[in-house]
């Protein structure tokens, strides 16, 4: 039987008409009740439309959302988490420029870039466009390798353009270059989700976020910019995990604890006083 034939037997509903189908395409010496029973069992072969299963959200691949960078234009990141901190962004671009305060207009910054189901997890700090929203974050210049190295640190995210015209540099020393190509990584939409019990915030993440903040802020005196990143930040929430290494004296690892919990706790009290510590947490050795 042709494919076509076959797929025009399988898809016919009516008992008789494929009885009388399956007679007309057999061989005349077969008796009619074979020549079903061979037609119907040319069905079985016929691939059946399966539903997708569930899948745990897959990194984007670089043909979906890698855009080429122009060689022939300077290039800058717009940082708006952890990338916000010197020592965090230049374990990935250790040749990066200095990192300038600025405000971004039409991206919203939220808890909503949930990681990976594989083991403990969490949910990171997102961008997603919006017209209404505005951020404070940082711009740093970088070399063309250099955007390979951060696509790869931030695999799960989207490097997406921004528009000079929606990034006003609060540093006024410095000034983007006419011919400036400007990227941002946005998170790819089958990632969004809110924090919860199994995919919290964690502690050692916020701190590594304000504390690029407040760099900016004692570095460039902009008042007020390290608060200015907890109001214009989304998505605070009670599924929030204290997993800095000595919570009861994290001063010992984490020298600005003291200025981000007082940050927090007059910014966002509800969020912060739900705050729990991780299973297995120590206080400090004296």
């Amino acid at each position: 039987m042709s494919k076509d034939a076959r797929h025009a037997f399988c898809n016919n509903v009516a008992l008789p008409d494929p009885m009388e189908k399956a007679h007309r395409m057999a061989d005349p010496r077969v008796p009619l009740f074979f020549a079903a029973i061979l037609a119907l069992a040319g069905c079985a072969s016929e691939p059946m439309p399966l539903a997708s299963p569930f899948r745990e959200p897959r990194e984007a691949s670089p043909s979906e959302c890698r855009a080429r960078a122009d060689s022939n234009r300077p290039q800058f990141i717009v940082g708006y988490g952890s990338l916000m901190e010197d020592e965090s962004r230049k374990r990935t671009a250790p040749r990066a420029g200095p990192a300038h305060p600025v405000d971004l207009a039409g991206f919203e910054r939220g808890w909503f870039e949930r990681g990976s189901a594989t083991g403990f997890s969490t949910t990171y700090l997102g961008v997603r466009p919006d017209s209404r929203a505005r951020l404070n974050a940082v711009v740093y210049a970088v070399e063309p390798e250099e955007i390979g190295a951060t696509d790869a640190r931030e695999s799960s995210y989207c490097r997406s353009a921004v528009l000079p015209a929606s990034i006003a540099v609060l540093d006024p020393g410095f000034a983007l270059p006419d011919n400036a190509q400007l990227w941002i990584y946005v998170t790819d939409p089958r990632r969004v989700a809110p924090p919860d019990a199994r995919y919290p915030i964690v502690q050692s993440y916020v701190d590594v976020f304000l504390s690029g903040c407040l760099e900016q802020e004692e570095r460039f005196h902009v008042s007020d910019f390290a608060r200015r990143c907890i109001e214009t930040t989304t998505g605070w929430s009670e599924h929030w995990v204290n997993d800095r290494i000595y919570p009861r004296r994290p001063f010992v690892h984490q020298p600005r604890a003291g200025a981000i919990d007082r940050l927090l706790s007059s910014t966002v009290p509800g969020e912060f006083d739900s705050i729990r510590l991780e299973a297995g947490a120590t206080a400090a050795p004296r």
